[in-house]
Formats: C-alpha cells, structure tokens, sequence
C-alpha cells in the first residue's frame, strides 16, 4: 500500500493524527515549496515525545482542500524560505520558540521575543545563535527614522523602524511582540472554563471570526454539527462584524488624509453596525454569541425585521459618506498609486484577506474552502487589481455592499429549528484545521487532542500575521509622509500577531 504524501482534509473537520504523513526533512521542505496552487495557511512545531516535529498546513484553493503533512525536528533543519518566501515567518517563529534553527534562513531574528530570550523559555538567555539585528542601508544621505513602540495616538504598540533617503523609504522594518500572552500556551490542556474567552479575546475586533474558527474545531473534534438556524446566525454575526470594521476603516482612511465629511459619518455609522451585533446578543463586539455546538443567542421575528430595517438605514447614509471618496478627485489623488503591492509580490509573501484581493489574488475561504452556512449561501469574491491604498479601500466597499445583502437576505429566512447541539465530547488522538474568512482574512485554527481528547497542541494564524511583511513591502519608495495612510489601509491587529 502507497502511502499518501498528504493528509487530505475538508475544512473544518478532523481526522486521527496517526494519519498524518511523516517525511524526512528534504522531502517535507520540497513538499511545503512545491507551489502548484497550494499556498501555507500555517506552519508550526509542536512537542512529540522528547522531540519535536514540525506540522505544515497547505491550503488548496483550487481543490477546496487542505493539506498536511509533517516531519522531525532535530537541532537544525534546512530552510525553506530561500524557494518559498511566505514561510520566512513561520520559520523564525519554530526557531524563536523551541531553539531549533533554519539553516540557510536569509533572515534569522525574533518574531515577538527580544533577542535575550529568543530560542529558549522565557527568561532563559541561549547564548550562542547569531540573530540579525535590525536591518541598516548606509550612506551619506541615508537616515533613520524610528517611530513607538508607545505610540501618541490611541494605537497598541509597535515599534517600525524607516531607512530614509530624503522622504523616500528605501525600507521598513516592522517589530512586534509587545502585547505577547500567552494564548497558544494556555489553550494547552483544555477545552476548559477559560478557552472560548481566550478564542473571543485573540483580536478584540475579531471576535465572531476567532470564536467561530474556534467552536468548528471542537465541533470537528467531537462528530458534532451545529443546527442549521444556528450557523446562519453565525454568519450574520460574522458580516455584521465585517461590515462595521470595514465602515469603520474606510472612514478613518478618509481621516487620515483630512477628508472630514466620510471620516466624520463613517466614524458614527461604525456604531450603527456594532448596534446591530447587540441587537443579535447583548455585545457590540459580539461576546457570548458563538458557542461550541452553535449560538447563544436567538433573535425573533420582529427582532429580525427590525434590524433588517436598521441595516437598511445604515447602509443607505454609507453608501452616501463612502461615495464622497470616489467622487473627489484629491481623494483620489492620494489614494491611487500609493502603497502598492503588485500581484507576484502579495503571492510570494502569502498575503491574505481584502489586502491580497486588492492585488487581483482570489483567496477568500468563504468562496474557496466554505464551511457552516457559506457551504450553502455563496458571497461574490471582491477583487480589485491595482494593489495600492485605493483598491484596498475599493475592495471594503465592494464587500460592504455585499455583506449587507447577505445579512438582509439571511435575516429575512432564518432557518427553523434549535440553535444549539447537544453537549460536545472531544475525541481523542485528532486532528483538525478551522479556517473562516475574518474581516482581516484568513483565520487558521489547528487543533490536536491527546489520548483523553484534551488540547495536545493548539496553533492559531491571525491574517495579520501573514500581512505584516506586504505593509513593509508597501512602504518601498513611498514618502514617509504616507505611512500612516498604508498602514490604515491594511489595519492589522498587534495583539493577533502576538499570540
């Protein structure tokens, strides 16, 4: 018997781990490189005995299929960011955390840990690595420019580092790790009383998203569905949260470049959205709406229809702030060309979300790897293909529209029935990938279960994580006076990069 190269997966649903094909280290790398229309949603180490292995998850967009495989980690492993970019990341990440180092990585430095305590437990110095310090273009006219990690506005701290000729940025290089908890760590040994606040907790404006990637995995793991009713309120939930993020974001883009009337509308019509989302369960934000097995909340008849009529009413006064912007010519001015990240180079870095489809890529895990209510309501993929500031606004619009249609629609035929399961059971020796499509993109959930069906190892990917390198590649030969437009026009999360 042939063994498979792959373990083949649907999303969402989960298979026993001692499936899970096992390779030695050059065949894993080719694996992991090959391309041919599979790109990485996560790439990660987890303990396995006294030793560790490495786990890939690679997302077939074509197939509608993911696809694992694994490998040993010894000291060392040769690197495979040299022919595949988008896991230069990934990489950095295992070394920083268990000490073991990609050899031939172009790029060798901590993700989120300072240099003292990258590659060891925390507070453990491992002396002996040789760590790239920040990045340093020399020349006469050459400067720098170094901006937080505490920043003057109300913004989580990030340190960003500008190599300057003149106004123009020759390269950005983008620290985070200070808002590091802990996360993955404490989802270890669980599910318990705290794991859903931790899952709704992992990017505050994400909370539908994280929650629901979170709940299809214990689902997954357990054989267990959520009732129809449920899953359709599940995705109103998750657009409404999409909706207002995006409202929220086309009018602080507008703000920042001093176009008052959609910055000033759009600010307060943000609040119309979240409105919405208490409507459906008490919380702006969406706390306590999805629970393992389906919802916590269920809405009426005449609650449905007045929100259908709320929607309505924001949707109409956005649609008037948002068109503003592409009717005024210094709008344009400011938005076109600027921060553009071209098609190849989004492709390469393995962008995700509204950024990606900004570049002209199709990636949008409603459309190419649906699970619960999108396996039977399809959303058009909103794609633009000029890769700068305005198509990333663009696309916003393009998926408010579409998003508001969808929770119109929704509301009008919510599905009968209950809105929870019977109480999950995980079971043991599994494994399982949960993506949903975010408002930021791709959210990746990989779970494993021990003998007793408990959390053996948990790994998330916010979409931030794989957008954070396209910001910098946005900033190349931009003004530095245009950072803070590029830097709203992607408005990635610092605590979901932070894990």
């Amino acid at each position: 018997m042939i063994t498979p190269a792959v373990l083949s997966l649907g999303n969402a649903s989960a298979a026993p781990v001692e499936q899970l094909p096992r390779h030695d280290g050059a065949a894993f790398g080719k694996l992991v490189a090959r391309g041919h229309g599979r790109r990485i949603s996560a790439l990660f180490a987890r303990t396995l005995g006294s030793g560790l292995e490495a786990i890939a998850v690679m997302a077939a967009d074509g197939d509608g299929m993911l696809e694992l495989a694994a490998t040993e980690l010894g000291e060392t492993f040769p690197s495979i960011t040299p022919v595949c970019p988008e896991v230069h990341l990934f990489e950095r990440e295992i070394w920083e955390q268990s000490g073991v180092v990609p050899v031939g990585h172009p790029w060798l430095k901590p993700v989120r840990f300072q240099p003292a305590i990258a590659g060891s437990p925390p507070g453990q110095a491992r002396p002996g690595i040789g760590i790239t310090e920040f990045y340093r273009i020399e020349g006469d006219e050459v400067h720098e420019v170094a901006v937080g990690p505490v920043h003057a506005g109300v913004i989580e701290p990030g340190h960003f580092r500008f190599q300057c000729h003149g106004e123009i940025v020759m390269h950005l290089e983008i620290s985070l790790g200070y808002q590091h908890r802990g996360v993955e760590r404490a989802l270890i040994g669980g599910p318990g009383p705290k794991s859903l606040h931790l899952a709704e907790t992992l990017a505050g404006d994400t909370t539908i998203g994280h929650a629901t990637a979170y709940c299809q995995a214990l689902e997954a793991l357990s054989g267990v569905r959520a009732p129809p009713r449920a899953l359709a309120l599940r995705a109103i939930a998750l657009e409404l949260e999409r909706l207002a993020n995006h409202v929220g974001d086309l009018g602080a883009l507008a703000g920042d470049i001093g176009f008052l009337p959609t910055a000033a509308y759009c600010g307060r019509l943000r609040g119309d959205y979240l409105n919405l989302t208490a409507d459906l369960c008490g919380s702006r934000f969406g706390r306590g709406m999805v629970r393992p097995g389906g919802v916590g909340f269920d809405i009426s008849v005449a609650r449905a229809d007045d929100m259908r009529g709320k929607l309505e009413r924001a949707l109409r006064d956005t649609r008037t702030a948002v068109e503003l912007l592409w009717d005024t010519a210094s709008v344009q001015a400011r938005f076109e060309d600027t921060g553009r990240v071209a098609i190849d180079v989004a492709r390469q870095l393995g962008m995700v979300g509204p950024a990606a489809r900004a570049s002209g890529l199709k990636r949008d895990v409603r459309k190419t790897h649906p699970s619960g209510y999108y396996r039977f309501v399809h959303l058009p993929v909103s794609l633009w293909n000029t890769g700068d500031v305005f198509g990333r606004a663009f696309v916003r619009w393009l998926e408010i529209q579409r998003s508001a249609e969808f929770v119109l629609a929704q509301l009008g035929k919510l599905p009968a029935g209950a809105i929870a399961s019977a109480p999950l059971r995980l079971r043991g020796g599994q494994i399982c990938v949960s993506l949903v499509e975010g408002w930021r993109g791709e959210i990746c959930h990989v779970a494993l279960t021990d003998d007793l069906g408990r959390f053996a190892a948990y790994k998330i990917v916010d979409p931030s994580f794989h957008n954070w390198i396209g910001l910098a590649m946005a900033l190349r030969d931009q003004q530095i006076s245009d950072f803070p437009l590029c830097n709203k026009s992607f408005n990635l999360s610092y605590c979901g990069h932070d894990l």
